[in-house]
């Protein structure tokens, strides 16, 4: 794990149309969540050291993942793969750090394991996994943008987990695949720690064929999930602050002029 950067903290009182400033967070760090997972949604603090003290390459049954990190080469592999990590800018909850990236080479394992490699070249790694990880920093500023609602409580929230869930479309892809629209390729549900508050988000990524080798070939979709009535509330809030931002109008709750929300340095940077 590398250690978490110095930031200031910054908020809008409207997510995309101010801008105010908040000291720290009101929430004292032993009341937080001390909850720690690993990116196999897997507690591996105190709290549940059990599930995790199995050897290298085991594979836990409650959701078919290594229960460790796997850097060794797979069978069949015909050149290295780098095993290098980069930190990630998100902050890892229950914790000071930020969570660390996957290498290219346990990229590549997963790909394997999972019997989705068969067309990856080992050369294609880095692209594969400097894409990933461009994703994953644009999710998390996506996250940032629905957390500004909640500044006044919670200024520092934190990644705790998250699942991957590809098999699963969200009320809003099944939605717009009836009426003809694209399908996400992926879906991901992120646990967010506000402040000792644990919040689901649900987030579905597409890709265009069309436009294949372009940025905008990527695009991801990132709301709370209605698991609760503030959630539902943060949702018509978002709609309405977006809509009169859209068309230049001041924010309605505070009366602040139209402009873009700041968004934190999205920079990846070596673990070194």
């Amino acid at each position: 794990m590398g250690g978490s950067n110095s930031k200031d903290n910054s908020a809008a009182d409207c997510p995309v149309v101010g801008q105010g400033e908040v000291s720290s967070c009101p929430i004292p760090e032993d009341q937080r969540s001390i909850a720690v997972y690993n990116v196999y949604n897997q507690r591996i603090d105190s709290g549940n050291a059990a599930s995790t003290s199995s050897s290298l390459g085991d594979v836990d049954p409650r959701n078919n993942m290594p229960r460790e990190a796997n850097q060794q080469p797979c069978a069949g592999q015909r050149q290295l793969i780098s095993t290098s990590r980069l930190v990630s800018n998100i902050p890892k909850g229950g914790t000071q750090g930020t969570w660390v990236y996957p290498s290219p080479q346990m990229f590549y394992n997963s790909l394997k394991r999972k019997g989705k490699g068969s067309d990856v070249e080992e050369a294609d790694m880095e692209a594969v996994v400097h894409a990933h990880n461009t994703m994953n920093e644009l999710t998390w500023r996506r996250v940032l943008e629905w957390e500004a609602l909640h500044h006044d409580t919670c200024v520092d929230p934190k990644l705790l987990r998250f699942m991957g869930k590809p098999h699963d479309l969200s009320p809003m892809a099944r939605l717009m695949g009836w009426i003809g629209g694209p399908m996400p390729f992926d879906r991901h549900d992120w646990f967010v720690d506000r402040c000792g508050e644990e919040v689901r988000y649900v987030i579905d990524f597409y890709f265009d064929d069309d436009k294949a080798g372009s940025p905008e070939a990527f695009t991801l979709r990132v709301r709370p999930a209605v698991d609760t009535s503030t959630a539902a509330l943060d949702r018509v809030k978002m709609n309405i602050y977006t809509t009169f931002a859209k068309y230049g109008l001041p924010c309605p709750i505070t009366g602040h002029a139209s402009g873009q929300f700041k968004q934190p340095n999205a920079e990846v940077r070596t673990n070194s």
